[in-house]
């Protein structure tokens, strides 16, 4: 079973204060790839007390720390998702930014086999491919 935000927070020994648990458990319920701004405003809900400050401070510890990984798609902000995710890709609609996570065997494989004909092991990728909707 994958640990939560809070549990690799306190296993690296990083001070846990009742915000930072907070945002760790709004991070932690994040099925999207939220902004600092977009984090804030959902920590905000569940706790007034958090600053914007505070989830910038928070999400910087928690990215130095590995635990938190930035990903940009373009448009100007830097949006975050937990770093032990499992693989997958993204596809941005360009008109809406909409963010659609997918796996693909075929690309998968494809990939490994263009890093080993170039003489590589692959040891991770990224895939953004960006795109509109087709009208029907």
């Amino acid at each position: 079973m994958q640990k939560t935000i809070l549990d690799r927070l306190e296993a690296q020994g990083l001070r846990v204060t009742e915000q930072r648990r907070t945002i760790a458990r709004v991070i932690d319920a994040a099925e999207d790839h939220p902004d600092v701004e977009e984090l804030h405003s959902r920590a905000n809900a569940l706790d007034p007390r958090i600053s914007l400050a505070t989830v910038y401070r928070t999400v910087k510890l928690l990215e130095e720390a590995g635990i938190l990984e930035r990903v940009e798609f373009g448009d100007g902000r830097a949006r975050f998702e937990d770093s032990e995710r499992a693989h997958h890709d993204h596809l941005i609609d360009m008109d809406t930014g909409e963010v659609i996570e997918f796996c693909d065997p075929e690309i998968e494989a494809l990939q490994e086999r263009i890093a080993r004909r170039l003489g590589y092991r692959l040891e991770g990728h990224r895939l953004e491919l960006l795109g509109r909707r087709l009208k029907s």
